[in-house]
């Protein structure tokens, strides 16, 4: 077996890298591998459309089967590619899981994370990473009357709004003294807090857990919390296996560079495996998993291995549905060093500065606030902090130069 281009992964940045490729005029074979036996899906209405059964096994497909048939894309599933040898141009030979050999002329790592476990065992943890955990969460979901979630990130706080509205009781432990304390600043975390718990739901914040049991949770502090069905959301790990064997530096990810390029060159990283440069600081990377960024990074990989100019850089957004909220992030607001809050009506919006400059924003049901603030990052401008808390006035009046 022959290709192209290997792709290794066949998730959001796999797809996306593949259509990037036909769209950039690419015309030799191309072959993406994946390790699940499912055809390519999407991932975000794991934890919400699909996890409270609003939404079926075929609003998950990233894409028909006959697009990959028009686009001559060929789909690999349920394998994964296990090692390469690479020449000093870049081409080379992989070997599969299943005993196939593919010759390449470019490799693509778009090898996606795995759910963080917990440091210990005991119990049935479910974890929420891929369909088959979608599938066997929602089942457990249908007989639960207690659930248990170890970790208030977005991921579950999504799982613990959809538990609520099917009336189980819900309690989150968070080892942090509040909500996504990695990730927003204290407003957001306080106008969450408050929501889930106008919902019903319970929090226990700044205790870590000691033990899980088969009917419960064993805290720090000796407090033993009970459940019928626990959920570790705990983050996610990037998959490096591979390029670690390939020699490729890695640092909580694959380090690449603006055009994916990884320490060698001639292969490319993508998605949530790798590691890209960090907006503020430089010298420093940082992962970023969302489906924008998955397309971004697939559209600056195909134009490196096509040879194309990369496009310009653009503004990280990310979403996340939690009830009747939607929260809305543009930016990376990691590095901020002051915040500006628009509470009231209902919704919320924290615009982070940087040295005086807008970097991010984080926007609760205020859809005009996101998109001002999106538009603004992406023209390389900043929303003047006076008056900006000011709900009278629209954020995108007060768009100036940074």
């Amino acid at each position: 077996m022959s290709a192209g281009v290997l792709v290794a992964g066949a998730g959001e940045a796999g797809v996306r890298l593949a259509a990037a490729l036909r769209e950039n005029g690419y015309a030799e074979p191309i072959l993406l591998v994946g390790e699940e036996a499912h055809p390519p899906y999407q991932r975000p209405p794991l934890s919400k459309a699909f996890l409270s059964g609003t939404a079926g096994d075929d609003a998950l497909a990233l894409r028909s089967p006959e697009f990959y048939q028009e686009q001559d894309i060929t789909v690999r599933t349920g394998v994964r590619v296990e090692d390469a040898v690479l020449d000093a141009d870049g081409r080379g030979t992989a070997s599969l899981s299943d005993g196939t050999t593919v010759a390449f002329d470019r490799l693509a790592l778009a090898t996606g994370a795995r759910a963080r476990t917990l440091p210990f065992s005991g119990g049935n943890v479910h974890v929420l990473r891929s369909r088959d955990d979608a599938v066997r969460l929602r089942l457990s979901l249908e007989h639960a009357k207690r659930v248990v979630l170890i970790g208030a990130g977005f991921i579950g706080l999504e799982i613990a709004a959809v538990a609520r509205k099917r009336g189980i009781e819900v309690v989150v432990l968070e080892q942090q003294p509040r909500l996504l304390s990695r990730v927003a600043a204290e407003p957001l975390s306080e106008f969450l807090l408050a929501a889930h718990r106008g919902w019903g739901a319970e929090f226990v914040l700044g205790s870590g857990v000691a033990a899980v049991e088969p009917d419960g949770v064993r805290l720090a502090d000796g407090d033993f919390v009970a459940a019928d069905t626990i959920i570790a959301g705990v983050g996610a790990v990037p998959e490096i296996g591979l390029a670690q064997r390939l020699g490729l530096a890695c640092d909580r990810g694959v380090l690449v560079d603006a055009f994916c390029r990884t320490s060698n060159p001639a292969v490319v990283a993508l998605g949530d495996c790798a590691a890209q440069p960090h907006p503020h600081r430089p010298g420093a990377s940082l992962g970023l998993e969302s489906v924008q960024n998955a397309g971004d990074q697939a559209r600056a990989a195909a134009a490196t291995l096509t040879g194309r100019p990369a496009p310009p850089r653009a503004v990280p957004w990310f979403w996340s549905d939690q009830g009747d909220l939607k929260i809305q992030i543009a930016g990376v607001s990691d590095g901020h060093d002051r915040y500006v809050v628009r509470g009231g009506d209902g919704g919320l919006t924290v615009l982070y500065y940087r040295a005086g400059s807008l970097i991010a924003a984080d926007a609760v049901n205020r859809p005009g606030d996101f998109m001002a603030v999106k538009r603004a990052l992406a023209a390389g401008k900043t929303i003047a902090s006076e008056n900006a808390d000011d709900l009278a006035r629209p954020l995108k009046t007060l768009v100036t130069e940074a």
